[in-house]
């Protein structure tokens, strides 16, 4: 048995049907101490220790996600303030851009916390140093060009009118958000118009400009890659499809998007190879690569969601693997005597 903990934004506000509730839906079934505990519920006490007020549910089998998390939100919950330095895995699945307005404390928070736990041997899923410089999405932008489409970064109207002219057909959208907020297309006609949309999107920060890739018409895709490796059970990979709904160029579930099955062809798995390294280097060890056409829209290394989709249209419990993959971690770590450098733990 592993004692594993769950950091989140908000427990209150977490979903049967979110990735991470999977996730420990799964470990309680497979006989795990699981606790989840949201960013504001840290402590760095003063014997130099991290200590959580978290919440646990009574030893059983739960029939679904949803079931495990009704129980986790509700009174049967066990409610303790444990020492996280103390358990096996801390994983961390806060998304900090979801904080970055209403919650600014909070954008790294978690990170910090856990790198100061960390010195006492528990294993931080993904590696808190690098999630510290993946919390804007330049990060992005230090992946080879040969994966990214053209990008211009800036706060000037000036510049990215240019590179609306030059490109033909861009999309502008903040450097700091997820979900789809502030994300316009920006054609030919609608460079009068330019200034307005600028203002929208440059009033949080600084302003990503990026070509128009002619294949997010059909949406995009998520392939989840673990261990620095598409995951992958008998040759079906935990991936699957956004679809564009209507008029609106945004493919995010939240954003209007529908989900379909995922073809992985060469192209994908090619991607994948090449952002691998990286990825290994910095110890991201669940991450969800966004694909359109042969191009990268986005590396969600934050609390990717889909693995429930993926499941659903391959028939995989891609969540057990994913728990599977902890375990292992967790018995290296006993080899080692809990004495092993953490940015190689999480993708070994």
């Amino acid at each position: 048995m592993m004692r594993i903990g769950f950091l989140v934004n908000d427990v209150a506000t977490e979903e049967g049907k979110f990735t991470t509730s999977r996730l420990g839906h799964t470990a309680v079934n497979c006989g795990h101490e699981v606790w989840v505990m949201g960013v504001g519920d840290l402590a760095y006490d003063p014997d130099g220790m991290i200590r959580a007020r978290a919440r646990s549910v009574p030893k059983a089998k739960y029939g679904t996600s949803d079931s495990y998390t009704t129980v986790l939100q509700g009174k049967k919950a066990i409610r303790s303030r444990i020492t996280v330095d103390e358990l096996d895995v801390l994983m961390l699945r806060n998304v900090p851009s979801d904080d970055y307005l209403s919650r600014p404390w909070a954008a790294t928070t978690a990170s910090e916390f856990a790198r100061t736990a960390m010195r006492h041997g528990v294993i931080v899923l993904s590696d808190p140093t690098g999630l510290s410089q993946a919390s804007s999405k330049m990060y992005f932008q230090l992946f080879p060009e040969e994966v990214r489409p053209k990008t211009l970064i800036t706060r000037d109207r000036d510049d990215i009118k240019h590179f609306a002219h030059e490109q033909g057909k861009i999309v502008i959208k903040p450097l700091q958000g997820s979900g789809g907020a502030s994300v316009f297309l920006v054609r030919p006609e609608d460079i009068p118009n330019l200034n307005q949309m600028i203002d929208a999107v440059s009033r949080d920060g600084f302003v990503i400009a990026q070509e128009f890739l002619p294949a997010a018409e059909q949406g995009d895709m998520r392939l989840f890659v673990m261990n620095g490796r598409p995951l992958s059970v008998k040759r079906k990979y935990a991936a699957f499809r956004r679809v564009r709904s209507g008029g609106d160029m945004r493919s995010n579930i939240h954003a209007g998007g529908t989900k379909a099955a995922a073809e992985i062809d060469q192209t994908a798995l090619r991607i994948a190879e090449i952002v691998r390294p990286k990825l290994v280097q910095d110890g991201m060890f669940l991450v969800g690569l966004d694909i359109v056409g042969d191009k990268l829209m986005e590396i969600n290394v934050f609390s990717p969601g889909g693995l429930g989709s993926a499941q659903q249209f391959e028939k995989v419990n891609f969540s057990a693997h994913v728990i599977e993959a902890i375990e292992r971690k967790v018995q290296y770590m006993q080899y080692y005597g809990r004495n092993f450098d953490n940015v190689e733990m999480c993708t070994l």
